[in-house]
């Protein structure tokens, strides 16, 4: 009965582990396809119509496979550390044992026969060492699956090594690619031109983000021919606009007791932020200290207010299709050995960047959380 315990236990601890091995596996293949339909997105972009649009796309397919990669690589270290600690556990018990064992000369003297407690103690000595025989080759089987399992973890993590090298100089290429295809765009419809002058004054006489943000509002917009979406049904399936975390929602106090009417969002270095909604472009440009600000109108007295890009694409009056690039954070391109350590060990300045988002309805700021999905 114990015996049959001790087999299912075996049988279900194997299980857990090969479950938990398919489960990295399948991670590191996951990130390992995305790099690939990320550089066949790229090789086809360059012969695309609209290359705004699909250097766009690419960028972005990067990004996410560079974020599968990331849990990958934890998830390989992680599995591979747990097997090394199993695999020196399991050596070091069956060291031992064998050591007893190799004391037990092959003998079959008479006194050799002898057991200090008669021949009971000796028939009992021989049943324990056949007792033991079979869990040696459990035991054993045991260590040829993790090494096993080592060996294809290792695979995968070389695998997944050759194609980072690759996928961190072609997001960058496809970066610098859609930098330029969009100073050459000039399809995009127009709502109204701007009058540099008024702007000027506009930025001068504005002393904080919630006055500029007011000043465009009631500024005179010439629409043209092509009308916006409607907003009806768009509250709540907005996405963010950039890939990140949430790190302070509408009016929370921040780590400095500054509070806003916006959130927070962390986001990787160099990360893509993409207009969620078609919207006329109100402002574009530096302002105060929020860095590169972006202020979009997604319909009449109703704006969208991005601020800490450190790059920004577009010309002011021009109409933002959904989904289209408006500018990139800052920060600097990892290298291959920072981007393993990090991702290895879970540190490193993850969320390095960060993009204000605030949203005002007829010159007031409400909670994102009405727009955005999340």
């Amino acid at each position: 009965m114990i015996r049959g315990l001790v087999a299912g236990v075996f049988l279900w601890t194997a299980a857990m582990a090969q479950a938990q091995t398919t489960d990295t596996a399948t991670l590191a293949e996951d990130a390992l396809a995305r790099f690939g339909a990320a550089q066949e997105q790229l090789r086809s972009a360059q012969s695309a119509n609209d290359r705004v649009k699909a250097l766009t796309k690419v960028v972005t397919a990067y990004e996410e496979g560079l974020e599968v990669m990331r849990a990958s690589l934890r998830q390989l270290a992680l599995r591979e550390g747990e097997l090394s600690r199993a695999f020196a556990d399991e050596s070091g018990d069956v060291a031992a044992l064998l050591g007893v064992l190799i004391n037990l000369r092959a003998d079959a003297s008479p006194a050799a026969l002898v057991h200090p407690t008669g021949p009971l103690g000796h028939a009992r000595a021989g049943m324990l060492v056949s007792a033991i025989t079979p869990q040696m080759h459990e035991d054993a089987e045991v260590l040829r699956v993790q090494l096993q399992e080592v060996s294809i973890l290792r695979e995968l993590r070389n695998d997944s090594l050759s194609q980072l090298t690759e996928g961190l100089k072609e997001v960058q290429a496809a970066r610098t690619q859609l930098s330029e295809a969009i100073s050459e765009r000039v399809d995009l419809p127009r709502r109204f031109d701007a009058d540099p002058e008024r702007v000027r004054v506009l930025i001068e006489s504005s002393e904080s983000l919630e006055a500029l943000a007011a000043s465009l509002a009631v500024m005179d917009v010439v629409d043209g021919l092509e009308a916006l979406p409607s907003l009806d049904d768009a509250r709540g399936t907005w996405q963010l606009p950039v890939q990140g975390d949430i790190i302070y929602r509408y009016n929370a106090t921040d780590a400095a007791g500054v509070t806003r009417p916006g959130w927070l969002v962390g986001t990787r270095a160099l990360s893509l932020v993409v207009a969620p909604w078609p919207s006329t472009l109100r402002y574009r440009g530096p302002f105060l200290d929020y860095g590169n600000v972006m202020i979009l109108e997604p319909e009449n007295d109703v704006l969208l207010v991005l601020a800490g890009l450190e790059e920004s694409y577009g010309d002011v009056g021009e109409v933002i299709p959904a989904g289209t690039a408006i500018g990139l954070m800052g920060g600097e391109t990892p290298d291959l050995d920072a981007f393993v350590e990090n991702a290895t060990l879970g540190t490193g300045t993850a969320l390095s960047e960060t993009l204000y988002i605030e949203i005002r309805e007829g010159g007031k700021p409400v909670d994102p959380a009405i727009w955005f999905k999340e």
